[in-house]
């Protein structure tokens, strides 16, 4: 088995999706590895309202950032389609590795939540190497708990959004 394969089995790629290429970033800092994932030309997609398979309409450029690979954080680049559905129109894909409008991985906003469950929100922001105004993205996948501060200086959200970080 071959480190592409490795790649694959670990970010759990199934058809149409194919791991097209990957780089090992060390002129940044932190390190980064990017994987950039394509699906099969020619692929159909399921509808996100009917799931009947359709052809791609266009493609946008989306980027997830995933569990780090060792001690270097990773990214996960798609073109995802918008489908077009002779019946509901052209509607965006969902993807098997990441919720709709999140800027996470779905191991990465599990990796998270385990983590918030036992230390300090601050801490676990530190050792994902993630600010607060990213944890405004995870905030919907979490427990729904009353917010008050991430640090003493801003809101995490707003007053009527929950919040896992303080009961």
């Amino acid at each position: 088995m071959d480190g592409t394969q490795i790649l694959i089995l670990g970010l759990g790629l199934e058809a149409p999706w194919v791991l097209k290429d990957q780089h090992l970033n060390t002129a940044v800092s932190p390190h980064r590895v990017d994987l950039y994932v394509e699906t099969e030309r020619g692929s159909l997609y399921p509808c996100p309202a009917c799931g009947k398979a359709c052809p791609a309409h266009d493609f946008a450029e989306k980027t997830w950032r995933h569990l780090n690979f060792f001690q270097h954080h990773c990214y996960l680049h798609a073109h995802v389609p918008r489908t077009k559905c002779p019946e509901h129109g052209v509607k965006r894909i969902e993807v098997p590795w990441a919720r709709q409008g999140s800027d996470f991985t779905l191991l990465f906003e599990k990796a998270a939540m385990s983590l918030v469950k036992k230390m300090p929100v601050l801490a676990v922001s530190r050792q994902l190497e993630i600010s607060d105004k990213q944890w405004d993205g995870v905030l919907p996948t979490l427990p729904q708990r009353r917010c008050t501060t991430l640090s003493g200086e801003r809101p995490l959200a707003e007053e009527s959004v929950p919040c896992p970080f303080h009961a």
